[in-house]
């Protein structure tokens, strides 16, 4: 047998092909049927992409679902038929329901607006959900044939859904509401030193209505007197009181209530202390909102030491001349607030304009000025350091500045109310500098004493002390208080010249509290002949109180002409307080007690009309009672 020959790899590729024999047209159709074309493939791909997205969409649908069962736990409480539609045919929503949709529509689209979006998503764009095929999405629906919605609207229903659920906060709609109206107004506040709360509750429009009004502060409407007439002053018995706790006027506070005082003619209340903030409230403890906060004032970086009502008429004071008692009185046409701190500097406050006005003008005397009050001509002398000790005479035309000047007294600095310039200076040669100023009732001048007891009486018609005497047993005087009226003291010259106040009480560090019957001290000046004279005058007080052990820190008279209550406090003892009756100079031995909580005081206040006590701490805290005969 012949050997058969190998093949190399170009014989065997030519002979396969000779061994492929050509596609009729059957194998081609049936090779398309099983195969395809590429015209086909590319339809395949399509098909392939749309069930993907179809798939995508299945599922987010379902994670949306399960991610909503929060919120179907706090949609138990709620009835089905508020969840969901009965498929019973279609029937129009109820007016009120289409009026609710269409306000949370215009809402919506305003916020939408208003804020600009920060990051976007292409996908919520193209997927779909449906809310018909979930059971927990029904609730979502506006309308029962709700049924496909895209992914923006599936996110703003989801967020309506969650606010119905979880309403926005009534601090948050505040504090929009002031941005906006700030916005509008075109006021940047950011970098002010004084900002004024302009919200709904703290209206200036009732305070305003409330300023023009001519009702005195009465704690009964119907003992109403006219603003113009006397008030109606309670007639309080001895040894026991009858007192009732209000509503507080301020539960806390993020500072103590250093100042405390009642408007002179209208039902409110100021507050202000550390926290460089002035409150005003209106007293109203029988309304259905109990003392509502009428208005507030923040002055940044002053903590207020001082803050006082002052009336003003239209007539300038005169101090050259002699006042008039009989003149008949001019009605209030404004109202200001004097607003002192340890500054160079005091602020007013118009609350009948809402104006604040910095006095910043150099607070000193002229020289000439300094020559007609015989004392000091040294300007340096005469400069007033600080305005944290500031005094309102009753009528609101004076203003006194206790300036201590160290071991050797202090000086007391007078002037105008209405152009704040220098009247008159008084030096105080007392020991341990000026502890306390007081006006008298007819603004014909005022007391000054200093730390050692040592007390000054200076008239200021007169431009001179009219009588000088020691407190008995004085060991660190620290304040005083005048209070009541004498009835006859127009028949004595002399006695014009010291006021016509019946009661002074000098508090200590001792907490011993004198009371002086002042008749007796002018009838003694009456008929000295000189008030410098060689002899220390020494009066026996009318009753000596030994209540409290820590030092007094405030002595309040009730505004009567009778000066029946007098309230001793000391801030340096827990509810360390008492209350004495007039002319009895007795203890009310049934207030406080020891439950009552008053805390450190830091503040006390007496209404005009005798009615009111209120009493701020060191925590914050107001606390309002009412007096009653």
């Amino acid at each position: 047998m012949a050997p058969t020959r190998r093949l190399n790899a170009d014989e065997i590729v030519q002979r396969k092909q000779k061994e492929v024999l050509e596609k009729d047209d059957t194998e081609k159709q049936l090779e398309k049927i099983l195969f395809g074309d590429q015209a086909s493939f590319f339809d395949s791909l399509n098909t392939i992409a749309d069930a993907g997205d179809r798939a995508l969409t299945r599922q987010e649908s379902f994670q949306d679902g399960g991610d909503s069962n929060a919120e179907d736990d706090d949609m138990q409480d709620v009835a089905d038929e508020d969840l969901f539609f009965l498929d019973a045919g279609t029937t129009d929503l109820p007016d009120d329901v289409m009026e609710d949709l269409r306000e949370e529509q215009t809402d919506q689209d305003e916020e939408k607006h208003a804020r600009k979006i920060l990051w976007h998503d292409s996908d919520d764009e193209r997927i779909t959900v449906s809310l018909a095929s979930n059971s927990r999405l029904r609730k979502l629906r506006d309308t029962e044939d709700d049924d496909i919605v895209s992914g923006l609207e599936y996110i703003r229903r989801l967020r309506r859904q969650y606010e119905r659920l979880h309403p926005t906060p009534d601090w948050v709609k505040y504090a929009r509401k002031k941005r906006k109206h700030t916005h509008e107004g075109h006021e940047s506040d950011t970098d002010s030193d004084v900002s004024l709360d302009g919200s709904p509750t703290t209206s200036v429009k009732p305070l305003a209505e409330l300023l023009r009004s001519t009702a005195s502060f009465t704690t009964q409407d119907s003992k109403s007197t006219s603003s113009s007439g006397p008030l109606r002053a309670l007639r309080l018995r001895p040894e026991v009181i009858d007192i009732q706790r209000l509503k507080d006027i301020a539960s806390s506070g993020p500072a103590s209530i250093d100042t405390l005082e009642f408007h002179p003619l209208h039902p409110l209340l100021m507050t202000a202390g550390p926290s460089s903030t002035i409150n005003i409230y209106h007293v109203s403890p029988s309304s259905q909102t109990p003392n509502p906060l009428m208005t507030s004032l923040h002055i940044k970086g002053t903590p207020i030491t001082t803050a006082t009502f002052a009336l003003s008429t239209n007539p300038t004071p005169d101090h050259t001349h002699k006042h008039h008692q009989k003149d008949p009185p001019h009605p209030p046409t404004e109202t200001k607030i004097y607003l002192s701190a340890r500054r160079r500097y005091f602020h007013t406050w118009s609350l009948t304009t809402g104006t604040l006005t910095k006095i910043s003008q150099p607070l000193y005397q002229s020289r000439s000025a300094a020559a007609n009050t015989s004392l000091t001509k040294s300007k340096k002398n005469l400069e007033i350091p600080t305005t944290e000790r500031l005094i309102l005479s009753p009528d609101s035309s004076y203003l006194a500045i206790i300036a201590n000047t160290g071991s050797s007294g202090g000086v007391v600095h007078l002037l105008s109310a209405t152009t704040h310039q220098p009247i008159a200076q008084v030096r105080v040669e007392s020991l341990n500098s000026i502890a306390d100023v007081a006006f008298y009732r007819d603004n014909s001048g005022f007391v000054a004493v200093g730390k050692n007891g040592e007390v000054s009486e200076y008239n200021i018609r007169e431009r001179r002390v009219t009588g000088r005497w020691v407190d008995e047993g004085a060991v660190g005087t620290t304040t005083l208080a005048l209070g009541g009226e004498i009835k006859d003291v127009k028949s004595v010259t002399r006695m014009m010249e010291m006021g016509n106040d019946r009661y002074i009480a000098l508090g200590s560090t001792s907490g011993i509290v004198n009371i002086y019957d002042r008749r007796e001290i002018m009838g003694h000046f009456a008929g000295a002949l000189s008030a410098s004279e060689e002899h220390v005058y020494r009066p026996k007080p009318l009753r000596t109180f030994d209540h409290l052990t820590t030092p007094i820190s405030h002595l309040n008279f009730s505004g009567d002409v009778a000066g029946q209550l007098l309230v001793m406090a000391s801030r340096w003892k827990k509810n360390a307080l008492r209350l004495v009756h007039l002319p009895s100079c007795t203890v009310y031995r049934n207030w406080p007690t020891d439950k009552t909580p008053l805390g450190r005081i830091s503040s006390v206040a007496i209404s005009p009309d005798g009615g009111y006590l209120a009493v701020g701490n060191e925590a914050g805290k107001v606390r309002l009672w009412q007096i009653r005969d």
